[in-house]
């Protein structure tokens, strides 16, 4: 069904007005045809991106919810815990657990230079259950 698309894609695209959107589209999908069919090559590939987009929405919607905190400084604040959490929760870290140890590590004078350490997807998986 795949292998047959490419040739009705380009029947229809000769039969049609080059400059409709119908036209673009086909052609869209011509050039990106490689793309279109290497999950049949690959089994691990999915059809399409919808579990991706799904896993990063609520990242991004939380940023753009931030917009209208009611002043600026606030939104930024916002934003960046926002971050934070959707962060830790993406890297299986409980975030009270993280945000709690990265404060004290910070109080004690971690040092600037390792601040890779303090990254929630290095944080102790051990200690980022819920008490």
């Amino acid at each position: 069904m795949v292998a047959a698309l490419k040739p009705w894609f380009e029947k229809q695209l000769s039969m049609i007005s080059s400059g409709s959107t119908l036209a673009e589209d086909i052609r869209y999908a011509l050039n990106h045809r490689q793309g279109l069919t290497r999950f049949l090559e690959d089994g691990r590939l999915e059809l399409d991106t919808n579990p991706v987009e799904n896993a990063i929405r609520p990242v991004c919607l939380t940023r753009k919810n931030a917009l209208f905190a009611g002043h600026e400084v606030g939104a930024e604040n916002w934003a960046l815990l926002a971050s934070i959490v959707a962060t830790c929760k993406l890297n299986d870290v409980n975030p009270a657990a993280y945000i709690a140890e990265t404060l004290e590590a910070i109080i004690e004078g971690h040092p600037l230079s390792r601040i890779e350490d303090l990254m929630p997807r290095r944080f102790r998986k051990s200690s980022s259950q819920p008490q």
